[in-house]
């Protein structure tokens, strides 16, 4: 196990920087997930560290050991590609014995590392098949168990689960946090699914145009948006984001959008006439049975089993909103709502960082 530090990292291609100074510090045993949309440069900072990019500027250290110039054979690191890369020819125990077997390992140990992590990701009635004889899933077991054999300090994964289906997406998640959780070997993940960084970080780094727009738990980006594109980016269906300006109603503090009063906390810290970005997540745009609230216009009724996405039509803007209860409601019908007004987000309409609240 090791701790990673990325200290100033550039990278340019041709004289294009595509990484503008990236700063991050990686705890010993943490599993980090980089997320961002494509083109961010979340890829081409794990290759770096992996030592398949050569790094432009700065440097990157693992155990406190730098790496810049370390031919990737020489860090102790294991890697799980997106397309398993697995060798056709060889049987389930070759391929996860074939990094050792480089080595001339004693075969002893060879074949109880391999046992040991077949048993771990439950292989082991499937070590003298081919991997054609396997399913999608089981050729991702046998990629992580070829990397676990080698008793790496690192981990890194690129978007390994993005060949799978849905349900074995679901399934291999939790295989890869399980995993995590019984080596506590530190782990660096890349995707672009916030689904997959919600679930499974410890920490998760949003990227964006190659820099990093914030840092936290999943929660505390889910919660507290640094800015509008974590705002927007975390969360599924995504955050609704009215146009609107500080304004007051009887004596309190309210967003004013096309004739509507959104309410915002007392502690906001606004002006009056400040051009804002009004947001709330759907979950937290609850639905009035009481004829208070806000009227929308309904537009669109997805319903999901467990809950209900409800797309209106609100002064003008799209917004959604979820609902548990099953109200039978239909397009072109009205839904009166309202904020949770202890979950609202604003964000300056110029900069689009987030607006703090007194004592955050």
């Amino acid at each position: 196990m090791a701790s990673v530090t990325f200290e100033n990292i550039v990278k340019s291609y041709s004289g294009l920087e595509v990484l503008h100074g990236i700063n991050l510090d990686i705890e010993d045993g943490k599993f980090v997930v980089l997320l961002g949309p494509s083109g961010c440069g979340k890829s081409t900072l794990l290759r770096m560290l992996a030592g398949l990019e050569e790094i432009t500027g700065g440097e990157v250290s693992i155990g406190g050991r730098l790496m810049n110039g370390v031919h990737p054979k020489d860090r102790n690191i294991a890697m799980v590609f997106q397309n398993y890369a697995l060798y056709a020819h060889m049987s389930v125990r070759e391929n996860m014995a074939f990094s050792m077997t480089l080595k001339k390992m004693d075969k002893a140990v060879i074949d109880e590392r391999v046992n040991w992590a077949a048993k771990i990701l439950s292989l082991e009635d499937y070590l003298e098949r081919r991997p054609k004889a396997l399913s999608g899933g089981q050729r991702q077991r046998v990629a992580m168990g070829r990397a676990i054999v080698r008793n790496p300090d690192v981990f890194l994964f690129d978007e390994p689960l993005s060949n799978l289906d849905a349900k074995l997406r679901v399934q291999m998640r939790t295989e890869i946090k399980e995993l995590h959780q019984k080596l506590k070997t530190t782990t660096v993940y890349v995707t672009h699914d916030q689904i997959e960084a919600m679930t499974m970080a410890d920490t998760v780094v949003i990227m964006r145009d190659g820099n990093i727009e914030q840092v936290g738990t999943p929660l505390e980006v889910y919660d507290s948006p640094a800015n509008l594109f974590v705002a927007q980016f975390i969360g599924a269906p995504g955050m609704n984001i009215i146009e609107g300006v500080v304004d007051k109603k009887d004596g309190a503090p309210v967003v004013g959008t096309r004739g509507l009063a959104l309410p915002i906390p007392s502690d906001m810290d606004v002006r009056e006439g400040q051009k804002v970005l009004y947001g709330v997540r759907p979950e937290h745009l609850s639905h009035s049975s009481n004829g208070t609230g806000i009227e929308a216009k309904i537009n669109v009724v997805e319903p999901t089993g467990p809950e209900t996405h409800i797309y209106a039509d609100l002064a003008g803007q799209e917004i959604c909103t979820i609902s548990r209860e099953r109200l039978g409601w239909e397009p072109e019908g009205a839904i009166q709502l309202e904020p949770m007004i202890d979950f609202v987000h604003l964000f300056d309409a110029e900069t689009k960082a987030a607006i703090a609240r007194g004592g955050h």
